[in-house]
């Protein structure tokens, strides 16, 4: 498996490692239906623009194929800090190795962008992730947040790291 530099021409594959792992990992929120209509011609748009704009995303490769991918930049709701956007995996990938790569990736490129610090939100109730950031040094900082996605209400938590 290789750690590598996403290019634009990823975009369809990492939208479908968004909704595929947002299918396999959050039905106990969301519900399997609203999880079904999502809509993998829209990440690819989004992704797209992000590529675009030349925002760091990582992926890992297996092969030729994307199985897993990160993305950071500037923190959304905090001067001169790093944030985490995203970090997904297939399901068929978790344990595997790609995602403390793509986390390595990820704090390099955070490090290299003159961030000192790093944070990232996280479901409240995603016990999964929320064990793996914390196995990979994030610490849950005690900030929180709710928000709506697909029409549900759900808390956030925020998890930091000195970089």
């Amino acid at each position: 498996m290789e750690t590598r530099r996403a290019s634009l021409a990823d975009a369809a594959e990492i939208a479908a490692v968004h909704v595929r792992t947002w299918q396999a990992s959050y039905a106990h929120v969301f519900g399997s239906e609203r999880l079904a209509g999502l809509d993998v011609d829209r990440r690819v748009e989004g992704w797209t623009r992000v590529l675009n704009a030349g925002e760091p995303v990582y992926v890992a490769d297996d092969e030729g194929r994307v199985v897993a991918f990160v993305s950071v930049g500037a923190a959304s709701d905090l001067d001169g800090v790093g944030e985490l956007y995203a970090i997904y995996a297939l399901p068929e990938a978790w344990g595997g190795g790609a995602g403390p790569a793509l986390m390595r990736a990820a704090i390099e490129a955070l490090r290299d962008a003159g961030y000192r610090e790093a944070i990232l939100w996280v479901l409240e109730d995603n016990p999964r992730a929320r064990r793996f950031y914390e196995r990979e040094g994030w610490d849950a900082d005690g900030g929180r947040k709710e928000d709506d996605f697909l029409g549900v209400r759900v808390a956030e938590v925020r998890y930091r790291i000195e970089l």
